[in-house]
């Protein structure tokens, strides 16, 4: 039979194997929670950047864009400034976009409807390596509910 120490130090082995499972995990973040990528009240033109501010993106997590009658494009910065959609690096206007946060740095997003740009449905979400970011993610998630999906990795970490 083990002794009480033997399980006290399994126990602290895998608490501790569990913390970094969750420091290396990716997630996926729900652009606009529930309501979704839709063209902001007239007096929340920033709600985007603000949601956007608030959260900690890392390369591997993603981000899904659920609208409809509308689309989304990745473009640059100076696209991004002018509300400019002829020439994005990606457009989707499947209605469900997930998009692979690959490398750290800016990315910019706006919708590609008419008009939608210049009343403020656009974003500017900045990845970090995990070296760099700051916090942690669990703690953002319970802050922000809603505002990020769970990983599988921290579902089998529970159960």
């Amino acid at each position: 039979m083990a002794s009480n120490s033997t399980i006290l130090v399994g126990l602290l082995l895998l608490s501790l194997s569990s913390f970094h499972v969750l420091s290396v995990a990716s997630f996926e973040f729900q652009v606009g929670g529930i309501n979704g990528w839709v063209v902001p009240p007239e007096n929340d033109t920033k709600i985007y950047n603000t949601w956007a501010s608030k959260n900690r993106f890392q390369v591997g997590d993603t981000i899904r864009f659920r609208y409809k009658k509308d689309s989304v494009l990745e473009i640059t910065e100076a696209e991004y400034k002018q509300c400019n959609s002829t020439r994005p690096h990606f457009f989707s206007n499947t209605g469900n976009t997930v998009l692979d946060l690959d490398r750290t740095g800016p990315f910019y997003f706006i919708s590609g409807a008419s008009g939608h740009c210049d009343r403020g449905q656009r974003m500017i979400v900045t990845v970090m390596s995990h070296d760099d970011s700051s916090g942690s993610k669990a703690a953002s998630l319970i802050s922000y509910g809603g505002a990020a999906v769970a990983p599988l990795a921290l579902a089998y970490i529970c159960f």
